[in-house]
């Protein structure tokens, strides 16, 4: 039996945290048992890997590094935790996987979104999620949602306006690319709207 794979994607301040721990709750109240992964991170070397990748001390890194870890990181969590997983019929559901790549390195530093795609063939072998739920919220309004929490920001929050903007486009381009998978929900609303959205995309596909 293959497991069902959701990721759920957004831009710093969307509220992917709040909503992924909705549908974790979701999910148990229908009786069902999820793994709940994060990226990058999920297992002992991915998380080696993100203290990495966010410390605001190597400000350093070239981007292409910054690639190729998101990609390292990436390839050890699908290989140890969600290949496996899938394959004993669990639902996975990842905070962020490769559209972030796509819209943050891709969009944001610059990188050949072909290039990201090329090397991620190798990290993703080949699973691509069953659904992705996009938070969709402008930089502003995001921004403003992040200045009123007091939140030490790691080195992708730090970065300024402008780079989110080109974050933000790079998921509107990964939406328009892939309608069939991505399911975006206004995350400019209130907690408990965008989750109402969320559910009733989650019920066509748990209440069966």
């Amino acid at each position: 039996m293959k497991g069902i794979f959701i990721t759920v994607e957004g831009g710093d301040g969307a509220g992917k945290s709040t909503q992924v721990s909705l549908i974790e709750k979701y999910l148990k109240d229908k009786g069902l048992s999820p793994l709940m992964i994060r990226e990058p991170g999920g297992t002992s070397i991915s998380e080696q890997i993100r203290s990495i990748i966010l410390d605001k001390k190597n400000i350093e890194m070239a981007n292409m590094t910054e690639v190729l870890l998101y990609a390292a990181s990436r390839a050890q969590l699908v290989d140890e935790v969600i290949v496996p997983a899938l394959q004993r019929g669990r639902i996975v559901v990842c905070d962020r996987f490769l559209d972030s790549s796509i819209a943050y390195q891709g969009f944001g530093r610059g990188i050949s979104v072909k290039a990201i795609e090329d090397i991620n063939s190798y990290a993703t072998a080949g699973v691509s999620p069953d659904l992705t739920i996009y938070l969709d919220i402008t930089p502003e309004r995001s921004f403003r949602r992040k200045s009123l929490m007091n939140e030490e920001p790691d080195m992708i929050e730090a970065e300024k306006l402008e780079f989110h903007q080109n974050v933000y486009n790079g998921y509107k381009y990964v939406a328009e690319k892939y309608p069939e998978r991505v399911f975006c929900v206004d995350a400019a609303q209130d907690v408990d709207k965008v989750f109402e959205d969320i559910k009733n995309r989650l019920d066509l596909i748990f209440n069966v």
